[in-house]
């Protein structure tokens, strides 16, 4: 696997340092993209719950425009979280801990809070919502686009999506990165 030429210098070696760690499940170029223009509009704390070997991290850093940014990221596998901090090892904005996204519930709020629609297992916006600032913005990942109301996933109401769409505590969309995926974008009212 290379990374196309026209990806920032960052995420590009965060995808050498997954390829080189034989870790393929990683965020999406399009969903990259989608989270270096929200990271563009952010300042203060930001974090990543589930952080891999580091490219989605890179993108956020890749899109950050203020000084006094700061990059949180938790990877519950030391080896992940050790491979994914050496991207950033001269780089005092962005912190890789080898932890339970749970540590990090003290470390907020967050301005923009990046997860993965399948980890941690309990994304719920009853155990995310407190974890964002008002204004705050929390982007998941990983879902296959449905047209249908409510959304299904193989068959079955997809609930984590019904509640992130209709929780009264955020503003919520569903965009389409791609035409076989899609992300949800949450504002916290």
């Amino acid at each position: 696997m290379s990374a196309p030429p026209d990806l920032p210098p960052l995420v590009v070696r965060a995808f050498d340092v997954s390829r080189k760690a034989g870790y393929v499940s990683f965020c999406r170029n399009e969903t990259g993209r989608l989270l270096a223009t929200l990271a563009a509009t952010r300042s203060g704390t930001m974090a990543e719950f589930g952080t891999g070997c580091g490219v989605g991290t890179a993108w956020l850093r890749s899109g950050v425009r203020n000084g006094d940014t700061r990059i949180l990221s938790a990877e519950l596998e030391a080896d992940l979280a050790s491979a994914a901090a050496e991207i950033f090892t001269d780089d005092p904005m962005v912190e890789v801990l080898a932890a339970d996204w749970s540590t990090m519930t003290d470390k907020g709020p967050f301005s923009l809070l990046f997860l993965d629609s399948g980890e941690p297992a309990d994304v719920g916006v009853d155990a995310i919502a407190d974890l964002v600032e008002p204004g705050g913005i929390v982007v998941l990942d990983d879902f296959v686009p449905c047209q249908m109301w409510p959304p299904l996933t193989d068959g079955r109401v997809d609930s984590l999506r019904e509640q992130w769409l209709t929780d009264e505590r955020f503003t919520a969309v569903e965009v389409m990165i791609a035409s076989d995926a899609s992300a949800l974008i949450a504002t916290r009212r």
